[in-house]
């Protein structure tokens, strides 16, 4: 894998502030930020926070951040983006007082699952989403432990699709993410270790 730097991404929605430095980036996400379509709750937000870059046909890309949540819904990950309404987001997210991995999967509408992940709090979280054929693939891992299938999700070959760091604070305003990572490289071989 090799480093994407910082500074060639583009903010969908700019946050509160930004810091880069030698361990990485710090983010602070604006109060009620976050990305949703209509499902179970009828609302449309569209105010994440992610920093995106190119995203090709046949390359993953990787995400790391300190997992240090506190408030319901704080979350941070990768954003994959086709357009206003075709995106997953996938990471760790804070709901009912428990850090849990999972993906938010819009095509229209959104759909989300959720598995709780207790034991990787104040540890370090990467996720890596891997875009192959039809298939966008997401993979996450704490530390240096092996690595979890999160999702596999329907990604047109074709699209112009844009990838990388996201965070967001539907609840508060001091939520500040300290990203140390963001890679890109190969996609994965194959769906299952196995094969």
């Amino acid at each position: 894998m090799s480093d994407i730097d910082w500074s060639i991404g583009t903010w969908t929605n700019p946050p509160a502030a930004v810091s880069v430095a030698d361990d990485g980036m710090r983010v602070t996400a604006v109060e009620e930020s976050d990305a949703w379509r209509t499902t179970s709750y009828g609302f449309v937000h569209d105010t994440e926070h992610a920093l995106l870059a190119p995203f090709a046909q046949d390359t993953a890309m990787e995400v790391s951040f300190h997992l240090d949540f506190s408030a319901q819904f704080d979350q941070a990950g990768i954003f994959v983006k086709v357009d206003d309404s075709t995106w997953t987001k996938a990471g760790v997210e804070r709901s009912d007082d428990q850090d849990s991995l999972g993906a938010v999967v819009t095509r229209g509408v959104s759909d989300w699952s959720l598995a709780p992940v207790p034991e990787w709090h104040g540890r370090l979280v990467t996720i890596r989403a891997s875009r192959s054929g039809d298939a966008l693939t997401v993979r996450a891992r704490v530390d240096d432990e092996p690595w979890r299938l999160v999702r596999v999700a329907p990604l047109d070959p074709d699209a112009e699709v844009g990838a990388g760091p996201m965070c967001c604070a539907p609840s508060r305003d001091d939520l500040t993410v300290h990203f140390t990572a963001w890679r890109t490289g190969a996609a994965d071989a194959s769906l299952h270790p196995d094969d």
